[in-house]
């Protein structure tokens, strides 16, 4: 014969109890995420209000956590976003790491980013469009689609362009399956502007506008050293001297591209300092090897007048 267990603590099939109070700051620490904002610090200069915007943004899906668990039940926050501002200014990166945020919160189910562009979605006959599209958002399902330039996929002077097809899927997905797939849209400002003028079905299944600032020229000093950094290269003091020049004047030339550019310029800066070494009429030392000089920063084109660098097809982050 069972035994009868007469414990007034245990309830059969009652339901989890109800917590007295929730300290939302010892959620945050458990849940990972100062790791994840501490990473972003690590991985992009500046950006104040971009960072702020996305602790923002944990903050509220905390307290949505934490409602749902007094039974506050509610709709689920609407998370589709768009991230706007020039080339390199580092939306890729931080839709990683929105990704991430929340994957960690219980948002999407993965946590894993998807990028694309108008081509990945775009076909070039009849019945093409679709079956890339549904593709696309398949793969994304469970984490977060990032569409780079957006405003393209709308090309209202080709009436052949199948481009609105592509939209007409992404909203339905965005309405239907919003809990299982968060979607960023990303490009310039004024162009995003009037893509959700002409298609107002995308503003308004986007939540949060996230605008992304260009760099100033210490922060894009800053960038460059980290970038150094982690590239085992250092600069002397003349090219450090020089390579604050180059960004001032860099700065003002057409297709300025903010981190990206910095990055090219780095690259190029050492394919002059490998060149030097080679020519070099002595042995290099370990010091040689890790070290710019003035040398390798002065010989850009950028302080005659020219654009050292040749603008992308395709702008992106």
């Amino acid at each position: 014969m069972d035994a009868v267990i007469d414990d007034p603590n245990i309830v059969p099939d009652a339901k989890a109890p109800v917590p007295g109070a929730i300290d939302l700051r010892a959620e945050f620490s458990s849940s990972g995420l100062a790791e994840v904002f501490d990473q972003l610090d690590r991985e992009l200069v500046g950006l104040v209000p971009v960072k702020q915007r996305l602790r923002e943004i944990g903050a509220l899906l905390l307290v949505d956590s934490a409602r749902k668990r007094f039974g506050l039940e509610a709709v689920s926050p609407t998370l589709h976003m768009s991230f706007t501002g020039n080339p390199g200014t580092g939306k890729t990166t931080v839709a990683l790491r929105m990704a991430e945020i929340l994957h960690r919160l219980g948002y999407v189910r993965k946590g894993h980013l998807v990028t694309v562009t108008r081509d990945d979605l775009v076909g070039q006959y009849i019945g093409h469009t679709a079956p890339k599209t549904k593709e696309i958002l398949k793969k994304a399902m469970g984490g977060v689609l990032f569409i780079d330039e957006a405003y393209y996929l709308y090309r209202p002077e080709n009436e052949r362009d199948y481009g609105q097809e592509a939209i007409e899927i992404l909203l339905q997905v965005m309405e239907n399956q919003r809990d299982d797939l968060v979607v960023i849209l990303a490009g310039y400002a004024d162009r995003m502007e009037r893509f959700f003028t002409a298609n107002p079905g995308f503003r308004s299944r986007v939540a949060h506008h996230v605008d992304f600032p260009d760099y100033s020229a210490g922060e894009l000093d800053a960038i460059g050293g980290r970038i150094l950094e982690t590239m085992n290269y250092r600069m002397d003091a003349g090219a450090q001297e020089a390579f604050r020049r180059y960004i001032d004047l860099r700065m003002l030339q057409p297709h300025f591209a903010n981190g990206r550019s910095i990055r090219n310029a780095l690259d190029r800066a050492r394919l002059r300092q490998a060149n030097r070494l080679f020519n070099a009429e002595r042995p290099v030392t370990a010091d040689d090897l890790v070290t710019l000089t003035a040398e390798d920063i002065l010989a850009s084109r950028v302080f005659s007048g020219g654009i050292d660098s040749y603008p992308p097809l395709h702008p992106s982050n």
